[in-house]
């Protein structure tokens, strides 16, 4: 995506298709980080919350297009080790360099089951990957209710748990609330893994600028989650005994670039890793 295509404006989706329990009234951080990205799967309401979030912090546009770049990376690098059974959470609306199009590039046999807990990620994935179910799944549930995931029958049939697998987690956590158990959420697909699988966290800080990120949050006031922002030794615990590959938790742009990083990288307030379970 061109920085000339992000800057125009995409097409909404066409409210025909679209099933009756979706809310277009509230904006939807999938469909706000699709808006940013530059996709075409959005309604007014998600552009304008969007548009609250750039005005306040005018690179948010490169912080998600930099989440996506990560999120590759990081894909790669565990096709790469071997791995080839994902389960992304969270995972939005997949789009050009979705999981399975990177691992697949490695393994073409890679399964991977979506899940995501917005009916109109679940509608538009499941047209997206039609034809692929014996490599894909797409899963309506909520990371919030782990068991909800990890005993899904479809999750169960695509996956083989005593096998590894690669738990992604990006740009997911920090839309889970403050009382929330974080750190139980995470401990749950910790422990459900066999040796040799994998854990990838992104997760937004405030980058050191506490009022200017406030300011941005306001975008997700009236959507159907917001955002929490937490602090890198937060983020680091969230690996908890898994054994982080180097760089170890580092802001998005120096985790492993595939090139010169770039020069406003602390601009970046997202923070990630890789851990492995040895």
């Amino acid at each position: 995506m061109t920085e000339e295509h992000l800057g125009q404006e995409p097409a909404p989706l066409h409210p025909g298709w679209l099933p009756p329990e979706i809310d277009q009234t509230k904006p939807h951080p999938a469909r706000m980080y699709d808006y940013m990205l530059g996709g075409k799967n959005h309604f007014e309401v998600d552009r304008e919350a969007a548009e609250v979030v750039i005005k306040a912090a005018p690179t948010a546009r490169a912080m998600v297009r930099e989440n996506r770049a990560f999120l590759g990376r990081a894909v790669r690098h565990l096709a790469e080790a071997g791995i080839t059974q994902f389960l992304d959470i969270g995972t939005g609306l997949p789009g050009e360099g979705n999981t399975g199009e990177v691992a697949r590039a490695i393994h073409p046999e890679a399964r991977v089951a979506y899940v995501d807990y917005d009916p109109i990620v679940a509608v538009h994935s499941r047209a997206l990957l039609a034809g692929d179910e014996s490599r894909t799944a797409v899963v309506l549930a909520d990371v919030r209710e782990p068991k909800s995931i990890l005993d899904h029958p479809q999750v169960r049939d695509l996956l083989d748990f005593d096998q590894p697998i690669a738990v992604l987690m990006v740009a997911l956590l920090h839309f889970v609330a403050h009382d929330e158990d974080v750190p139980a959420i995470v401990a749950a697909f910790r422990e459900a893994l066999a040796p040799g699988s994998a854990l990838v966290i992104s997760h937004g800080t405030d980058g050191g600028h506490p009022e200017v990120s406030a300011a941005a949050r306001k975008g997700w006031d009236k959507a159907k989650s917001q955002v929490v922002v937490r602090d890198r030794a937060e983020i680091i615990a969230m690996f908890g005994d898994f054994e982080l590959v180097e760089p170890g938790v580092v802001q998005l742009p120096q985790w492993r670039p595939d090139g010169p990083v770039r020069e406003d990288w602390e601009t970046i307030w997202l923070d990630g890793g890789v851990a492995f379970k040895r």
